[in-house]
């Protein structure tokens, strides 16, 4: 009876032991998928850049009809991103379904808003060879392009910016593209122009190997701006400005706006202050006028006798300050809120959101309350 007894108790010592393991098991399997979720949740929000110090390109091939999901593994096997979800729940979140196909050149600094963007705006229909392209950006300035191209290309950076400016050279593609370049030559400050060609060098990548001069470069640039321009004509002339009055205002509005909705706001916001016969205004014009990129400019700055600051000269001066996006175009085709009537604004650096003001008192409130925010972004900059 003793022995027997003794079997039981070492039974149910056994069964208890064994429930406990089982519980402490459930425990752990809770712990560890609660742990798994809270990583994923933070994974699947975290758009920055695997790496800011990798600036190293590599080639990614989108096809058509290639989903996020599919462009997520594809970018995540390239190793450039931080997270495969964080790219599908940025696109979900943003009601992003415009990615299109092509070649791309990314880089492990790139941010998933960053590529996002790129992805929406579409590759090259080609391989793309980081040697043998040169790429204009949209809002870059003729004189960052030739930087470019005389890093990149075996063209000279001097022979890029006399092609630009030779003025048979230029009445060549006035020919060969009519409606494009017409009413440069036409502008009352063209005599004060300092490139001829400056804003119609259109944003996009070009094979500088099949040009066998850096004439041939510039009227890739130049013929892909007629490209895209030529079915606009008929709207710019219904807006009442010529091709090379547009594209000053887009060349602002394209540095000046952040997303869509604020480019044709902005763009409204020009509009206005030419038809009431006032200067306007644009940090962007007086950089270009100084030949500066600071962020905050002095009292002193835009009291610069150049032509091309804005705050001094009222009209559109003498011409694009850099090379505009189709998107920038096209809100200066088709502006909002032009009924409100609003006749200043000012941006949050930090934040980048815009605030619109109709009078004046009003906008220097608006400015008071982002002085700080703007101030330290200046100083961050300047460090």
């Amino acid at each position: 009876m003793n022995n027997g007894n003794h079997r039981g108790r070492k039974r149910r010592s056994r069964r208890g032991t064994n429930r406990a393991i089982v519980i402490i098991i459930i425990l752990l399997a809770i712990i560890v998928g609660g742990v798994s979720f809270v990583i994923h949740y933070q994974d699947s929000r975290d758009y920055s850049a695997l790496n800011t110090q990798d600036k190293k390109s590599k080639q990614i091939k989108i096809k058509a009809g290639a989903d996020a999901d599919q462009i997520a593994d594809k970018l995540d096997k390239a190793k450039l991103l931080r997270s495969k979800s964080a790219f599908t729940h940025y696109v979900a979140a943003n009601n992003i379904s415009n990615l299109k196909s092509g070649y791309y050149l990314f880089a492990p600094s790139d941010t998933v808003a960053d590529m996002v963007k790129t992805l929406q705006s579409g590759g090259a229909s080609s391989p793309l060879n980081n040697q043998e392209t040169v790429t204009v950006r949209e809002g870059e300035t003729i004189d960052d392009i030739a930087t470019e191209v005389n890093n990149k290309t075996k063209f000279t950076k001097a022979e890029f910016l006399k092609a630009v400016n030779d003025k048979a050279f230029f009445n060549r593609l006035k020919d060969a593209y009519p409606g494009l370049l017409d009413s440069e030559t036409s502008s009352e400050q063209a005599k004060d122009i300092r490139y001829r060609l400056e804003g119609y060098l259109y944003p996009a990548t070009y094979n500088w190997k099949d040009a066998n001069n850096v004439r041939e470069l510039v009227n890739q640039m130049v013929a892909q701006s007629y490209i895209q321009l030529k079915d606009r004509f008929k709207s710019i002339k219904d807006s009442g400005l010529t091709v090379h009055e547009m594209l000053t205002v887009a060349s602002l509005v394209e540095r000046e706006g952040v997303d869509q909705t604020s480019r044709q706001t902005i763009a409204g916001v020009f509009l206005n202050r030419i038809d009431d016969k006032m200067p306007l205004q644009s940090d962007v014009a007086t950089k270009y006028a100084m030949k500066t990129n600071k962020p905050n400019l002095t009292n002193k700055d835009v009291q610069s006798k150049n032509p091309y600051n804005l705050y001094r000269y009222s009209g559109f001066g003498p011409g694009p300050l850099n090379n505009p996006s189709l998107e920038a175009i096209d809100a200066v085709l088709n502006p909002s809120d032009r009924d409100k009537h609003y006749l200043y604004f000012v941006a949050n650096l930090k934040t980048g959101k815009v605030y619109y003001s109709a009078n004046y008192d009003e906008h220097l409130g608006k400015t008071d309350n982002v002085q700080d925010a703007n101030d330290a972004v200046g100083n961050a900059n300047n460090n």
